[in-house]
């Protein structure tokens, strides 16, 4: 099938846009480097970080100036050392219940905003050793949870981020097979999963056959582009290692109608690169090879290679449309 004829829009982590900015600089300073990147057009807020000191209306002024619409919120529990034996998975009922009601407070704060979706990315819900966790207690903690977060506000989509470790060295939720049986355990429809290139990466997963099990299984509500070496969260700028395998991504989904934001969760401060640059040129890149996988979407001769399995049929007409006959 064709790419949807809306584009996805384009969003970018808005703490890089930090770097270079003077002291005492917020939130509506790092919304308005943001919008002065040509193709980005959508942003992503943290929760509870990016209202600290402000308020969500506050926040919608900022971005309606910077000319950016509002994708959605992502909770961050790490940010709380109260959190770090867990949020969702803590022994403590207290922090479990502490952790639900910030996400429902988020919650609201998203509908209050306009937006529709919250992504969950639970990095502290996991182990460090063997015999540290109860891993029956703490999976139907989590399922628990995601049901009172689902159910809180129907209208709104949960996204579950999925990533093998970091900070804890084993996640409950590593990869999207762990994941889908999470959800499918949860059982409710606003319930899905945000897929992360270099997470899947990590995980030791092919991007575009993850996105096609999510689709396939549950829903598909958020992506997160960027690159890396497979060893760690490296963040680095979109089709920079495996370009072959982001145009894969690609294909996949124009054949699954996915027509949400592109999220680039890249880190130009890592390596002190000009976020404003980094960030136009993930558009760039990203729009580059959207192009190359629209033209193979519906390409006979790789459909036929592939129904082969014939690997030097398909590098030929990837390579070709990729670099150049």
């Amino acid at each position: 099938m064709p790419f949807p004829a809306n584009r996805p829009r384009y969003a970018a982590r808005l703490n890089a846009f930090r770097i270079g900015l003077p002291e005492g600089s917020g939130i509506a300073d790092m919304i308005a480097r943001a919008g002065t990147v040509e193709g980005l057009d959508a942003a992503d807020l943290n929760y509870p970080d990016h209202f600290e000191g402000t308020s969500a209306a506050e926040v919608g002024v900022a971005l309606a100036a910077a000319g950016l619409a509002l994708n959605g919120l992502a909770m961050r529990y790490y940010t709380d050392p109260g959190f770090r034996l867990g949020a969702f998975t803590n022994p403590d009922p207290r922090v479990r219940r502490a952790a639900i009601d910030e996400t429902r407070r988020g919650l609201d704060t998203l509908a209050e905003m306009g937006g529709r979706q919250m992504t969950l990315w639970m990095g502290q819900d996991g182990v460090d050793y063997s015999f540290q966790g109860d891993y029956r207690r703490m999976w139907d903690d989590t399922v628990a949870a995601l049901q009172e977060v689902a159910d809180h506000d129907p209208a709104l989509e949960i996204a579950v981020e999925y990533k093998p470790n970091e900070p804890r060295a084993y996640a409950l939720m590593p990869d999207a097979a762990t994941t889908l049986l999470a959800l499918r355990e949860a059982d409710r429809p606003n319930i899905g999963v945000t897929l992360d290139f270099a997470h899947v990466l990590y995980a030791d997963e092919m991007p575009a056959h993850a996105a096609h099990l999510i689709a396939r299984h549950a829903r598909l509500m958020g992506v997160h582009l960027n690159d890396g070496y497979g060893k760690r969260d490296d963040g680095l700028m979109v089709g920079t290692v495996h370009p072959v395998q982001t145009v894969e991504l690609f294909v996949e989904l124009a054949r699954i109608g996915y027509d949400g934001v592109i999220y680039f969760d890249t880190f130009p401060d890592h390596g002190g690169l000009d976020p404003v640059a980094e960030a136009a040129t993930n558009v760039v890149l990203a729009e580059r090879l959207r192009q190359v996988a629209e033209g193979l979407v519906e390409d006979a001769d790789l459909a036929q290679a592939i129904a082969a399995q014939d690997a030097t049929r398909t590098m030929r007409i990837v390579s070709a449309a990729l670099y150049g006959a």
